[in-house]
C-alpha cells in the first residue's frame, strides 16, 4: 500500500470537533484575540501552542484527516515506525528541550554505534569521519584514501595552502567544496551525504542555506577543512543525533495532547481555499473549499499564521501584499519505501546502520537506505530476531518527476527496494522474505535551498509583514531539519507574540521577542 505526503497518524484520527476527555474542562478566554494556524504539521503544531500559551484563543485547520506532517507514523507488518523524520540533530538543545517538555525526555536514545558506510561506483565503503556534510575536518586523514583514493586526498589537502578568496564567494556548495578539495571529495563524499538530507546535488544548493554559517567559519580558519573541524568541535560530544522510543511521531501525539489540554480547538479535514480580511474589523476569514455536506461558512480571527508550503502560503496571501512575491519553488518529489524483512543475515549489520549513495553508482537507484533495526534498538526489539526493517529513500532534485522513480507504481518501488537493498548490503533479499512493505510519498516537504533561495524568502517575508496580523512558518522559510524548523517558529511566534501584547491585555509577551 502507500500514502501521498504522509500515513495515518494515530492522534489524528480524533473527530475535528472531539477533544479528549482531559481538554473538556478548559476554559477560554473570550476576551483574548483569537488566532488561526493553517496547516498541521510541526510548524503549525509549535506554532499553535506557543500562541495558546501566550493567552490567545487559537484553531489550528489541517486539510488532511492527520496531523503531524513529514514527523507521523504508519504501520508496517505490525510494527508502528516513522513515515517520515525519525531522528533529530543534536548539535542544538532545542529539540530534545521540547521533548523534555512534552515529557518524552526520558524516551530520547541515540543511534546503535555501528556507523555508516556510502555507496560508491566501486561499491560500499565505510564512511569515514568527517567534519560536516561529508566534508572532511581533517585532510590528513588516511580513512579518507578507500573513499577518495590517493590522488583524491593530495588534491584535497591543497585547501590548507589555497588563498581564502578562492572559493570566498561561491554561490552553491558543489562549487565551493569543487575549488577548495576537489572533484572527488565532492562525488565520493559530500554529494551523497547532502543528497540523502535535501535530495539534491550540492551543484544545486545555496551554500548560506545548505549550512548557515559556512561561510564565516570558512573566512575565519582559512581553509574549508578548518572551518568544516569548527563545526564539529563545536557539536555536542557523542552522536550527532538522537531519536524516541517509540519513533519521532511521538512528538507529534505529545504536541496534539498538549493542544487540546490548551483548550485549542483542531480541525482535520479542512480544505483552504482563500484568505480574505475584513476591512472594518481588520479580522482575518478562512473561506473553506466546499464539502459533501454544503457546509462553507467562513472562519474569523484577529491573527493568522500559514504554516503550509511556501507555494501555497504565496497563493493564499499574494493578492493581499502591495507588490509581487518572489517565487518560491517548491522543494522535491520524494518517495520512501519501508521494508520489514525476515532475512537472519541481516543480523550482524553488515552495513552498519545504513548507506549513502553516490550519484555515479549507477547499480542502484535508491539515494539512501537505513538499517533501522541496526540503528535504533528499540525497532529491534520490537521487531524480534531475524526481522528487520530497511527503509530506501527515491527521488533525487533536478530530476523530471515523470521519468524518475517517484513516478513509478508502489509494488514496481517495492521491487526496486528489494532490488537496491539486496546490492547495498550484500545480502540477497526477494519477495520470498518480504512481511510487509509501504511507500509514502512527499511533495513539497523537503525545502528548496537553490541559490539565491534565503534571499527569496526574507523579501518574501519583509512583504508579507505588511499585513501585521500574519506570519509565516514552515521548513521552506526555516530549512532542512527540526532544528531549524523549531528555532524559527519559535522567533517569528514571539514576534507575532509581542505585537499582539501591545494591543491586547492578557496576552504575555514573550521576554526574548524583539519588535521587528
Amino acid at each position: 500500500m502507500g500514502h501521498t505526503n504522509q500515513a495515518p497518524h494515530r492522534t489524528a484520527q480524533v473527530s475535528s470537533s472531539a477533544a479528549p476527555q482531559n481538554a473538556r474542562a478548559f476554559t477560554r478566554n473570550e476576551k483574548a484575540p483569537t488566532a488561526i494556524v493553517i496547516g498541521g504539521g510541526p510548524s503549525g503544531l509549535i506554532s499553535a501552542r506557543r500562541l495558546a500559551a501566550a493567552g490567545m484563543r487559537v484553531t489550528l485547520l489541517e486539510q488532511r484527516h492527520h496531523l503531524g506532517g513529514a514527523v507521523g507514523a504508519h504501520e508496517v507488518g505490525g510494527l508502528l515506525l516513522d513515515s517520515g523524520a525519525e531522528s533529530f540533530a543534536t548539535r542544538s538543545p532545542i529539540v530534545s528541550d521540547l521533548v523534555k517538555e512534552l515529557g518524552l525526555g526520558d524516551q530520547i536514545v541515540t543511534p546503535n554505534s555501528y556507523g555508516s558506510w556510502l555507496y560508491l561506483p566501486q561499491g560500499a565503503r565505510r564512511t569515514p569521519s568527517t567534519g560536516i556534510m561529508g566534508i572532511p575536518g581533517n585532510v590528513n586523514d588516511k580513512s579518507l584514501i578507500p573513499v577518495i583514493g590517493k590522488n583524491g586526498l593530495r588534491r584535497a589537502q591543497v585547501d590548507k595552502f589555497l588563498p581564502v578568496s578562492a572559493g570566498e564567494n561561491a554561490k552553491t556548495l558543489g562549487e565551493l567544496v569543487r575549488i577548495r578539495m576537489g572533484q572527488k571529495v565532492l562525488d565520493n563524499l559530500v554529494a551523497p551525504v547532502v543528497s540523502g538530507v535535501y535530495s539534491t546535488h550540492p551543484d544545486k544548493l545555496d551554500v548560506d542555506a545548505t549550512i548557515p554559517g559556512l561561510r564565516e567559519a570558512f573566512r575565519k580558519h582559512r581553509s574549508l577543512s578548518a572551518a568544516a573541524h569548527a563545526f564539529r568541535s563545536a557539536a555536542p560530544a557523542g552522536s550527532q543525533v538522537a531519536g524516541i522510543v517509540g519513533g519521532m511521531n511521538q512528538l507529534s501525539e505529545r504536541l496534539v495532547e498538549d493542544l487540546y489540554a490548551a483548550g485549542v480547538r483542531i480541525v482535520t479535514g479542512f480544505d483552504v481555499i482563500a484568505v480574505d480580511r475584513d476591512e472594518s474589523t481588520g479580522q482575518w476569514f478562512i473561506i473553506q473549499r466546499h464539502t459533501t455536506d454544503g457546509e462553507n461558512t467562513p472562519l474569523y480571527a484577529d491573527y493568522l499564521v500559514l504554516a503550509t508550503d511556501g507555494p501555497t502560503v504565496a497563493r493564499l496571501i499574494g493578492p493581499h501584499v502591495s507588490t509581487a512575491l518572489p517565487a518560491l519553488e517548491p522543494g522535491p518529489e520524494v518517495a520512501l519505501v519501508t521494508l520489514v524483512v525476515d532475512a537472519p543475515a541481516l543480523d550482524k549489520h553488515p552495513r552498519g546502520t545504513g548507506l549513502l549513495v553516490s550519484e555515479e553508482a549507477t547499480a542502484v537507484r535508491a539515494k539512501a537506505l537505513t538499517h533501522a533495526t541496526a540503528k535504533w534498538q528499540w525497532v529491534a526489539d520490537a521487531a524480534g530476531p531475524g526481522r528487520h526493517v530497511v527503509r530506501l529513500s527515491y527521488g533525487r532534485g533536478g530530476e523530471d518527476a515523470r521519468f524518475s522513480e517517484v513516478a513509478l507504481a508502489d509494488e514496481q518501488l517495492i521491487t526496486l527496494a528489494l532490488r537496491d537493498a539486496s546490492r547495498m548490503m550484500d545480502v540477497a533479499l526477494t519477495h520470498n522474505n518480504l512481511v510487509d512493505a509501504d511507500v509514502v510519498r512527499w511533495r513539497g516537504v523537503l525545502p528548496a535551498s537553490t541559490p539565491g533561495h534565503r534571499d527569496r524568502v526574507k523579501e518574501f517575508r519583509e512583504r508579507a509583514s505588511e499585513l501585521g496580523t500574519l506570519s509565516t512558518v514552515g521548513s521552506w522559510a526555516a530549512g532542512s531539519g527540526l532544528v531549524l524548523t523549531v528555532k524559527d517558529t519559535y522567533e517569528q511566534m514571539d514576534r507575532l507574540i509581542y505585537h499582539a501584547a501591545q494591543d491586547w491585555e492578557g496576552v504575555t509577551s514573550p521576554k526574548a521577542a524583539t519588535a521587528k
